[in-house]
C-alpha cells in the first residue's frame, strides 16, 4: 500500500536468495524524502539563494516542493 503522505517508498528492494540464505529486504527512503533531496540540490545550485544559506527555510521549501510533487502525481 502506498502511503499518501510520503508517496510510498523510493528504491525498495525485496528479499532475495544468496549462498548464505535470504537477504533482508530494504524499504528504501520515502519518495517524499527523495523528491526533497532533489529539490535541495536544485535550490543550492542557485547562487542567489546560496549567498546566505539558512538551512531550516531551505529544508522547509524543499519539502513543500516534494509535497506538491506528490499531490500532483495523484492527479
Amino acid at each position: 500500500m502506498i502511503d499518501t503522505k510520503s508517496g510510498g517508498r523510493a528504491f525498495p528492494r525485496s528479499s532475495s536468495h544468496n549462498p548464505e540464505g535470504l537477504a533482508p529486504s530494504q524499504d528504501g527512503m520515502s519518495l517524499r524524502d527523495w523528491f526533497a533531496g532533489q529539490a535541495v540540490v536544485g535550490i543550492l545550485c542557485n547562487r542567489d539563494i546560496t549567498r546566505e544559506v539558512i538551512p531550516a527555510p531551505i529544508a522547509k521549501y524543499a519539502y513543500d516542493i516534494a509535497d506538491a510533487m506528490i499531490e500532483e502525481s495523484k492527479g
